[in-house]
């Protein structure tokens, strides 16, 4: 009997650390893990396919959340690396699960930020307003110049974007960008 009564109490306190837990990792970086949807993933996969993405590149997929663009990008380019980086440990373990029997997929939690992205043949992206400036400065110290980056609701402000695509999705579109996609004196005035 007093069984009966530790499991919905440990079922409780497990659910609550793991709440606490996204709680804590969206403060620390401004950005709630967030699921993209197929049409938002198609796309990426469309933008990504528009730049020339080679079958065999590596692929990036920033802040990877619950992984469902890595599996979307991993299913659309089956021999290309997809490697996804989280740093919130509920969604990384979430995404490990969804991903354990892709063999293209590869997965990292910690700070992209810590990241080596010099091999990046292509980034995604699905983050927030708050950090894009931040992440626009880590790539252009990371990224070789002309590597495709596609960004998934959130765009770059002071960046040219090549193309985009607009989905059913909450947050609107994904935009293409060949970096560092640095916008004439003019233009950027004018968007001010």
């Amino acid at each position: 009997m007093f069984g009966h009564v530790l499991l919905p109490i440990a079922a409780l306190l497990i659910a609550s650390v793991c709440g606490l837990s996204i709680v804590a990792f969206q403060a620390i970086t401004g950005v709630p893990p967030l699921s993209s949807k197929v049409a938002e993933g198609a796309d990426v996969i469309a933008l990504l396919k528009q730049a020339g993405l080679a079958q065999q590149a590596v692929v990036y997929e920033l802040g990877s959340g619950w992984g469902s663009l890595v599996v979307a990008l991993a299913r659309a380019f089956p021999e290309a690396d997809i490697r996804g980086i989280e740093i919130s440990p509920l969604p990384y373990w979430v995404s490990r699960m969804r991903t354990r029997n892709m063999p293209n997929v590869s997965l990292r939690r910690g700070n992209f930020y810590d990241s080596d992205l010099s091999d990046a043949q292509a980034v995604t992206c699905y983050l927030m307003i708050k950090p894009m400036p931040k992440l626009a400065s880590f790539l252009d110290r990371t990224l070789m110049p002309g590597t495709p980056v596609v960004s998934l609701s959130f765009w770059f402000r002071d960046r040219d974007v090549a193309a985009s695509r607009t989905s059913s999705g909450l947050l609107g579109a994904a935009a293409l960008y060949y970096w560092p996609a640095r916008k004439t004196e003019a233009e950027s005035r004018s968007c001010r």
